[in-house]
């Protein structure tokens, strides 16, 4: 039996954080304080290919702050990129952590189907 499942996406485990970034070519997440321009925001900081500020995840509240002027200062695309493998790979880890198995495939319109074998079988 199969299901479809959608996902509004919290972002709270730096494990998953981390394992998004080298997924996805970014340098890996460092915790610190940002200077975005709106103000200053402490968490996780991510480096996202041509944005001008980090995004910063601010793990215990579940959210990513960022400043990209509404794309002037970085493509939305590209937030949006790291946001799927970040859903993605936490995912996996919980799946792989209960003894599941997991099998990942592209889609052609950009979205992942992700399978979960319960138990580990094929």
């Amino acid at each position: 039996m199969s299901h479809i499942v959608m996902i509004q996406t919290e972002v709270r485990d730096p494990e998953a954080v981390a394992a998004a970034c080298r997924r996805l070519g970014l340098p890996e997440p460092i915790r610190g304080t940002a200077e975005l321009y709106s103000g200053e925001a402490a968490g996780l900081l991510i480096r996202l290919p041509g944005w001008r500020y980090p995004a910063v995840v601010d793990a215990a509240a579940g959210r990513i702050l960022y400043d990209n002027y509404g794309g002037a200062w970085g493509e939305q695309v590209q937030l949006d990129r790291f946001l799927q493998r970040y859903a993605l790979e936490k995912a996996r880890i919980e799946a792989h952590r209960r003894g599941h198995a997991v099998v990942e495939q592209a889609l052609p319109d950009g979205s992942v189907r992700l399978t979960i074998h319960v138990g580990g079988a094929s």
